[in-house]
């Protein structure tokens, strides 16, 4: 079960509103909320105070929308041949970066019968979306046009960061540069910029200059650190929303040298007690953190942390237990805040190799979410037994 703190979810919106005011805050809630849950995520988002909702695709804006969410949502990835008319009639926000993007909001907006909100997307750098500097001018004048025709309106004007977690990085300096660029060439060619939005996690709290009037907040609304090399979450004021729980379903004894799991790539040293936890890559635990001779993914179980014995499997991974007691139905906690002494997602993407933002999106759609209003107080222990599900 991945247990959602949705009251964790609010109070990180209000840490990151407190660091970048008087900017607004977009709560990112693509992906399925990174994992956590969509609409009630969105909610907790708004309720901590963020006035927009972002997300990657159309269909997610739409799943908000019939969930009865209100609140401006922005959807910045278009393809061509997406059906954009249920967008614009829901009051959806698109992104553009190309001529053949306005056009085809535009038809939709035709087709709709209303005006369609658009955000213009520039690259300043990142090579990856966005109108290039030579796009540029081409897109505006084709904005300004429909603009003037009553077709659109242009509410943000938008870029994305390649390297605000690194410090000191000259790439940083360089794409405020040419978002400022951007920015006077819009208003040279008669379009307004509306909401400049530039910041991401990370720079919304290590790059002070590029808050603006907007910053888009992913990994930190999920009380996770985008740079944790520089800072901690908590240190940050963020407290992690996600813990990842499951039941020990089998425990056995095993003599010295039995090998455990695939490829039978452990093998106890000595007679020791397994445990076999109900996850594994089939439910989003990262393959790449079994068991590599060094060190392993880590799960707290009996109030100590666990390694894995071998490899992750599709459904499930198995826990050297040594000799402490357990039985079926002993709580086993994957990952969470880290203070009960659980390995946290930061610890996961480190045993993977790879980074935090993986290790929580990827929690699927098989293990169940429950969901609370508020963390559980500090030094109150995970729950033992009732009510914890594989």
């Amino acid at each position: 079960m991945a247990l959602v703190d949705l009251g964790a979810v609010a109070r990180n919106v209000g840490a990151v509103r407190s660091a970048v005011g008087p900017a607004e805050v977009m709560a990112v809630v693509k992906a399925d909320a990174y994992g956590h849950g969509l609409v009630p995520v969105a909610r907790a988002a708004l309720a901590g105070g963020a006035t927009w909702l972002g997300v990657a695709h159309v269909h997610e804006a739409l799943a908000l929308r019939a969930a009865g969410v209100e609140a401006d949502v922005l959807a910045w990835i278009l393809t061509p041949g997406t059906d954009l008319v249920p967008a614009v009639r829901a009051g959806v926000d698109l992104s553009v970066a190309a001529v053949w993007a306005v056009q085809a909001v535009v038809a939709a907006a035709r087709a709709a019968g209303r005006r369609a909100d658009v955000h213009l997307e520039v690259d300043t750098g990142m090579s990856r979306g966005g109108a290039s500097p030579a796009e540029w001018p081409a897109l505006l004048d084709v904005v300004a046009r429909h603009v003037a025709a009553g077709d659109l309106r242009v509410r943000g004007t938008w870029a994305h960061f390649a390297s605000a977690d690194v410090p000191g990085d000259p790439s940083v300096p360089a794409q405020l540069a040419a978002f400022e660029a951007a920015l006077a060439t819009a208003r040279d060619h008669g379009v307004d910029p509306g909401l400049r939005h530039h910041a991401n996690s990370a720079a919304a709290f290590f790059v002070p200059a590029a808050r603006y009037d907007l910053v888009r907040a992913g990994l930190a609304v999920y009380g996770l650190s985008p740079a944790p090399d520089r800072a901690t979450g908590a240190e940050l004021g963020l407290e992690p929303a996600m813990t990842l729980l499951a039941r020990l379903a089998h425990v056995r004894r095993v003599p010295a040298g039995a090998g455990v799991s695939y490829g039978l790539t452990y093998t106890v040293p000595a007679a020791t007690t397994l445990g076999l936890v109900p996850v594994g890559y089939g439910d989003g635990v990262p393959r790449h953190a079994s068991w590599d001779g060094e060190r392993s993914g880590e799960v707290l179980v009996g109030g100590a942390r666990r390694r894995i014995a071998g490899r992750v499997c599709m459904d499930q991974v198995v826990v050297d237990l040594g000799d402490d007691a357990a039985e079926p139905g002993d709580v086993a906690v994957v990952f969470g805040p880290g203070r009960h002494g659980e390995a946290t997602a930061d610890d996961w993407a480190a045993a993977a190799g790879t980074i935090s933002w993986e290790v929580v999106t990827r929690i699927g759609a098989r293990v169940p979410r429950s969901y609370r209003e508020t963390a559980a107080p500090a030094g109150t222990s995970v729950p033992e037994r009732a009510g914890v599900c594989a």
